[in-house]
């Protein structure tokens, strides 16, 4: 049996770049001035081809690590961004490059997996950060599930409590809830102290 770590999302990667919009950019783009050290380095799981996200911090002078399970889209950010690294994993399977970060972020990914790989994803992120370094992930607060849009595959939310459940069980506190212009829920906790 062929198994695809992308879930679906490398045999649709040019429709994907074609419909992602701007929507989020600016919000993560203040979230970072906010909250991570100028030159800070973040990890950005799921990175897709890197727009419009990773554009928006790498623009503002953050050096950002790709990670995504598509090599597809992993070929078009190395393109965009030669000088930042990148590695072509399943989140949940990534090493994470072997170090630790200032900030990561996991925009329109983790309702993507089913309740277990969130977990570990979560449980890696969180390994993955230097104390009082900050994540931040998009996920609705309500808990629900929903078929993608472009791949059909089941989507699901578990809700702000089992999230913030899980943060907390990993070291991270959730700090607060943000909404981008388009409406998506946004989560930003930071790692605490040891």
């Amino acid at each position: 049996m062929n198994v695809d770590p992308s879930e679906g999302w490398d045999a649709i990667a040019e429709a994907f770049v074609a419909a992602r919009s701007n929507i989020g950019a600016a919000l993560v783009r203040n979230w970072a001035r906010e909250t991570l050290s100028p030159g800070a380095e973040i990890v950005d799981i799921g990175c897709g081809s890197g727009v419009p996200i990773a554009r928006a911090l790498i623009d503002d002078g953050f050096t950002v690590f790709g990670i995504d399970a598509s090599p597809r889209l992993l070929r078009a950010f190395a393109r965009q961004f030669p000088a930042m690294p990148c590695a072509c994993e399943a989140a949940q399977d990534s090493r994470f490059f072997g170090r630790r970060f200032d900030g990561a972020i996991a925009i329109g990914l983790l309702f993507l997996l089913d309740a277990d790989q969130q977990w570990q994803v979560l449980e890696k992120t969180a390994a993955a950060l230097h104390p009082g370094g900050r994540l931040l992930f998009s996920a609705p607060l309500q808990a629900c599930t929903w078929n993608d849009s472009l791949t059909g595959r089941c989507s699901q939310s578990l809700g702000a409590p089992a999230y913030a459940r899980m943060l907390a069980a990993f070291g991270l506190h959730l700090v607060r809830h943000l909404e981008d212009e388009g409406a998506n829920t946004y989560y930003d906790a930071v790692k605490q102290s040891a």
